[in-house]
């Protein structure tokens, strides 16, 4: 793993924070892995938008999930300049996860588009 004092050094490295701090239910360390503006596509069918908002959502997810979470296999990111998109494969049958990360200024990566869910068809 080459993340360095919890902050993602590739946008890869989002998705096995995201696990380590969902296991730990840490809301507030997975709305850090957001930049200050990012919008997340849930609940589904709404979009949270910020830092503060997303860490809600996450405090109130994990009350009413099972743990743990699984590390879920990664497809292939895609990265145009600062910009990456990365997936992974859904390990709970809701159909696969998408996000669009963003290289910071200190080189770290954040999360600015979350669409954890996408339903199958």
């Amino acid at each position: 793993m080459s993340t360095e004092n919890g902050v993602a050094k590739t946008p890869e490295d989002l998705a096995r924070l995201f696990v380590e701090r969902a296991n730990a239910r840490d809301a507030e360390g997975l709305s850090k892995l957001y930049a200050p503006e990012a919008v997340l596509a849930y609940p589904p069918g709404k979009s949270t938008v910020g830092r503060a908002a997303i860490q809600a959502v996450y405090e109130r997810m994990l009350e009413n999930v099972p743990l743990p979470f699984p590390v879920e296999e990664p497809l292939p990111t895609v990265q145009y300049g600062d910009l990456a998109l990365t997936s992974t494969r859904d390990a709970d049958d809701t159909g696969g996860r998408v996000q669009v990360a963003q290289r910071q200024a200190d080189g770290t990566w954040l999360r600015i588009i979350d669409r954890p869910e996408i339903p199958k068809a």
